[in-house]
């Protein structure tokens, strides 16, 4: 039996197509049902219903054999023990930084000013603005990014950025960014080596689903 982790919302939804492709279909639905391991059209293959954040976790144990999951997480991840084939293109945004309208970060970065950056991304921003010799004291928070800045807790955040639409809402602007993100698709080393006849051809599929 093959498992592929994948996670609910706009990567399992652009993921579909491809998974089509590659003749593997959910019995249900994983948007609506609330089975955490769901069968598929395919007898050999089965998926599992985790968090996106859990997705490189489940797959470099061996939990699962492939999984879906995006550039943010597996930087963050580190990419130990993945093999990562394939980047799909999917769920593309950006990673940046972005601080409140009237901040000045350009200047406040000239003066060495140190900046209280709230994010998820501890250990990429950290090494962001590592690299460019900017004092930061990191915040960790789980969600509402752009609330941070508002109420005084940040100067800055370091949050995924699709349209940019958010960020106007709430008065912020996107200032730098540290990453392009898209979703690639993550393999156990051992379950290619182990379960290469039944791994191998759902690779494949995805690859030639990509190309077309």
């Amino acid at each position: 039996m093959v498992t592929i982790a994948l996670s609910k919302g706009r990567i399992y939804e652009e993921t579909k197509p491809l998974l089509e492709a590659a003749g593997i279909v959910p019995a249900e639905d994983p948007e609506v049902s609330r089975k955490l391991i769901i069968p598929t059209g395919h007898p050999g293959v089965r998926v599992i219903i985790v968090r996106a954040s859990d997705v490189p976790t489940y797959v470099q144990y061996g939990a699962a054999d492939l999984g879906v999951a995006g550039r943010d997480l597996l930087v963050e991840h580190g990419g130990r023990g993945l093999y990562q084939p394939l980047d799909l293109g999917i769920a593309r945004c950006r990673m940046m930084v972005a601080v409140p309208e009237d901040f000045d970060y350009p200047a406040a970065v000239r003066k060495g000013a140190r900046l209280r950056v709230a994010t998820k991304y501890i250990q990429t921003a950290r090494e962001h603005f590592a690299a460019k010799g900017v004092h930061v004291d990191l915040i960790k928070l789980y969600g509402s990014m752009e609330l941070a800045p508002l109420v005084g807790l940040a100067d800055a955040i370091v949050d995924l950025v699709d349209t940019g639409s958010t960020l106007r809402a709430n008065r912020l602007k996107a200032v730098e960014e540290i990453l392009a993100v898209s979703s690639r698709l993550i393999v156990n080393p051992a379950s290619l080596k182990v379960k290469r006849a039944e791994v191998l051809p759902i690779i494949e599929a995805f690859e030639r689903a990509c190309r077309g």
